[in-house]
């Protein structure tokens, strides 16, 4: 698979991680259109592209992601948007990127400096695992603009953290430092800044040589467990299960198992 980058969105392929680095360091990495659009067709590739066993997103400069870029998205012209613009624009934006990131069977690991607000946030959640710098801060900017949450918001944080909680980041706007937020379980862990890219790559290395059926399977059980009943769960895991005995993986962690040494797991 190729990943190429476009303006504001660096792409590359380390071995079995896919890099993705946020790269508009003057709006705050604010994303617009043509970054979204690039986001979703990786996301989309990589779920298929067995060579990739990890994602993960980043952010040059001091701040992670300042949301969606409102100025850029929303273009002044002397005509007015037809009624309905907006409904049928996210669909195709950032309300497709953030099922795709659940959906992919592919592990998402977010790192996240500075500020992580609107959308920026939500990748963070949508992802599997993100760490953060202990200032990181977490931010739902809507009420102070005088609108709605988008992109998952009002979907993502009540599973995450109920929903006392979610009232207070969405209709009061409080703001969440990076250990704020690992306190509250809105994310996988913070770290003092100076130890954050180490911490990254110590999670991000784990997650690439982990055997990557069963990590991507488990990934779909947690994600389509939501909205089943216990019985239609209990199919999915058998499925699931089915899959996953039948890899190289499997077999290698028998092998390791028997012969008591770690497992070389090589995703197949």
């Amino acid at each position: 698979m190729d990943y190429p980058s476009v303006s504001g969105l660096c792409a590359e392929q380390d071995g079995p991680v896919l890099a993705l680095t946020l790269d508009r360091a003057d709006r705050r990495n604010a994303v617009n259109d043509e970054m979204l659009d690039a986001m979703i067709g990786h996301f989309a590739a990589a779920g298929i592209d067995e060579s990739v066993r990890v994602i993960r997103i980043d952010a040059a400069g001091p701040d992670f992601c300042a949301g969606s870029d409102l100025v850029a998205n929303n273009t002044l012209s002397e005509r007015k948007p037809r009624v309905g613009s907006t409904q049928r624009r996210l669909p195709n934006k950032a309300n497709r990127l953030i099922p795709l990131m659940l959906e992919t069977q592919v592990p998402v690991v977010a790192v996240v400096r500075g500020w992580a607000a609107g959308l920026g946030f939500h990748i963070a959640m949508a992802s599997d695992f993100c760490v953060a710098a202990d200032d990181a801060r977490f931010w739902e900017p809507f009420m102070a603009r005088g609108f709605t949450p988008d992109s998952g918001a009002a979907w993502l944080l009540p599973r995450l953290i109920g929903m006392v909680r979610t009232r207070q980041l969405l209709m009061l706007g409080e703001e969440l430092s990076g250990a704020k937020a690992t306190e509250w379980g809105v994310i996988h862990g913070s770290h003092p800044d100076g130890d954050l890219d180490a911490a990254a790559a110590e999670l991000v290395g784990r997650l690439a040589s982990s055997p990557t059926v069963a990590l991507g399977l488990t990934k779909w059980l947690l994600q389509s467990g939501n909205g089943l009943d216990l019985d239609r769960h209990l199919q999915n895991e058998a499925m699931a299960l089915e899959l996953s005995s039948r890899s190289e993986d499997f077999k290698e962690g028998l092998r390791a198992f028997r012969d008591k040494r770690d497992a070389e797991f090589t995703g197949r």
